[in-house]
């Protein structure tokens, strides 16, 4: 299924995905880290994933000892965020295209979170060494993520040029990224489990624009 893919994506997905594995189509994530909501703040959070149909990602952190609760969430082609304090303050909601548009940015880079779902992407040879890219449709748009890859098949980056406004910026496409800093094995399918991502990525501002750091804790996959 792999042969005709790029050499990096080859090598990626062979590491990936265990001989036998199903070729399951979505997965639910759980993860602990921590979010940069002013200053770096613990959060626990579950996630469904099903590239590229959408995602729902449901998080607890706190905020001055009170807890923020709330999802991001991507669901036949639009996009929502609605997070309160202790459940009943509004802390940030969002919706509307562009929020639609960044969030299919992040499930693009997210297929890596779901390795067997690599069919429903076009893939091509990256234009730096060891990289492959991943085109996923979502409407009239395409979104693209570039995947670095080690010798030995880890996957090490992933890095999009995605539709945002980070920092109060104008909506456009700025460099967003993911450093992939561990992986593990659930099931047959090896995925990122330690990571680090934000917005600038690859540019002096990337200190400045990280805002997420977690470590996946399990996988369910169906």
């Amino acid at each position: 299924m792999v042969a005709g893919l790029p050499e990096p994506a080859r090598r990626w997905l062979n590491h990936a995905i265990a001989p036998g594995t199903p070729m399951w189509r979505s997965v639910e994530l759980s993860m602990r880290g921590q979010v940069r909501l002013g200053r770096w703040r613990s959060f626990t959070a579950r996630q469904v994933l099903a590239p590229p149909d959408g995602y729902i990602w449901a998080a607890t952190a706190r905020v001055a000892g009170l807890p923020v609760t709330g999802f991001d969430r991507l669901s036949s082609g639009t996009s929502e965020m609605s997070w309160r304090l202790v459940g009943l303050c509004p802390v940030m909601t969002a919706s509307g295209p562009d929020v639609a548009r960044s969030a299919s940015g992040r499930m693009a880079g997210e297929i890596t979170l779901l390795p067997t779902v690599f069919p429903k992407a076009s893939w091509l040879r990256g234009e730096r060494p060891g990289t492959a890219t991943a085109d996923l449709q979502f409407g009239s748009v395409t979104e693209r993520a570039e995947l670095s890859v080690g010798d030995d098949g880890r996957l090490l980056e992933v890095k999009v040029d995605r539709w945002g406004n980070p920092g109060g910026a104008p909506f456009g496409r700025y460099p967003f990224g993911v450093s992939v800093e561990a992986e593990s094995q659930f099931a047959g399918i090896t995925i990122p489990s330690v990571l680090r991502a934000g917005w600038w990525w690859g540019t002096e501002r990337q200190a400045e624009g990280e805002f997420f750091r977690a470590r996946i804790t399990g996988a369910i996959f169906r």
